[in-house]
């Protein structure tokens, strides 16, 4: 039973784990709105809490833009959740009204049980380091991309890590998408660092998110066909295939890198309903499980649900694939 709203589509989401509950945090939009295209700037945070990533409890919304003018206060998206020092830390992306929602970056919020969320006062946490990372230009994209910040522990050393959307300066501009990067000792002061992958295959690699299978490192992201560039097209059209829309990987065999894009098809694409903005968590029996969000259909209608685990497995080649019974949720649970 994928997770439904009967009068909202569901979309971007995470996890945060606390003892036997799984507290799932998301994007999400009226659909009397009618244009699921116009979610992106109706948004607000919904959160569900279950205890076997299948069954889950709407609790309601939870955070939203700032009522007064603020550098959030066009939209909050999509970000991660982490536990420290007896807090927890909300990581998030916000526009301003005052910049028509164009320019992103990073803020901090805190709460002591998940549901209610404060801003911390450094917020914003990370803006754009110019020597790296490209700035808006309309000629160039349609945004600043400084977005859906992944944070944890850091794999290669002390302090913290941040993973998140960003597109570099340089190259042709329907290929400069990367999985950028930032380091901190404490959750509120961070240092931008260059981009951990390569540029040229997408514009944008949205929603990353760092794990560790089989003994190698991954950072999961979506991206979808007209997002991806001339120059990967030719090369794909070379062998035979095609772009694709959905979640996918970069791969290393050590958390520091290099990184290189997985090989042959997304992990989950068109094939299997999209299952956009992928993550791979644990189930209760310490099995690693992807959910997605099953968003448009064949017929141009936008579902706008989170789908039930579909279990995964890494290859000793480096793969990550959806295990043989895995397959995207028709059975749909509405909250």
């Amino acid at each position: 039973m994928a997770f439904a709203l009967d009068d909202y589509w569901i979309w971007d989401f995470w996890i945060a784990r606390e003892g036997a509950d799984y507290h799932l945090f998301f994007l999400h939009a009226p659909k009397a709105l009618g244009d699921p295209e116009l979610r992106h700037w109706h948004a607000t945070v919904g959160h569900a809490v279950s205890t076997d990533l299948r069954d889950w409890s709407f609790i309601g919304a939870c955070f939203r833009p700032s009522s007064e003018p603020a550098w959030d206060d066009g939209t909050t998206w999509t970000g991660s959740v982490l536990r420290h020092e007896g807090l927890w830390h909300f990581f998030y992306t916000g526009t301003t009204k005052a910049e028509d929602c164009r320019k992103q970056r990073i803020g901090l919020a805190t709460s002591a049980d998940l549901n209610d969320w404060q801003r911390h006062p450094a917020s914003p946490i990370v803006d754009l380091d110019s020597r790296f990372y490209e700035e808006y230009d309309p000629a160039t994209w349609h945004d600043r991309a400084l977005r859906d910040p992944w944070v944890m522990r850091n794999p290669t050393g002390p302090g913290f890590r941040m993973w998140f959307t960003a597109r570099v300066k340089d190259g042709a501009p329907d290929g400069r998408g990367v999985i950028g990067t930032a380091l901190s000792d404490d959750l509120i002061r961070w240092r931008v660092e260059p981009p951990l992958t390569k540029p040229g295959d997408f514009g944008e690699c949205e929603v990353p998110q760092y794990l560790e299978l089989g003994g190698r490192s991954y950072l999961l992201f979506c991206t979808s066909v007209r997002r991806t560039s001339e120059a990967r097209r030719a090369a794909l059209a070379s062998r035979g295939a095609r772009p694709e829309t959905g979640t996918h990987y970069f791969v290393a065999d050590a958390p520091q890198g290099p990184w290189r894009l997985g090989d042959g098809p997304f992990l989950a694409s068109d094939a299997t309903t999209s299952l956009y903005a992928g993550r791979i968590v644990e189930d209760p029996a310490g099995r690693p499980v992807l959910l997605g969000t099953i968003g448009f259909q064949p017929d141009g209608g936008y579902l706008g649900i989170v789908s039930d685990p579909i279990p995964v497995e890494a290859l000793p080649d480096g793969r990550i694939v959806l295990a043989p019974e895995g397959s995207a949720n028709k059975e749909v649970r509405h909250g």
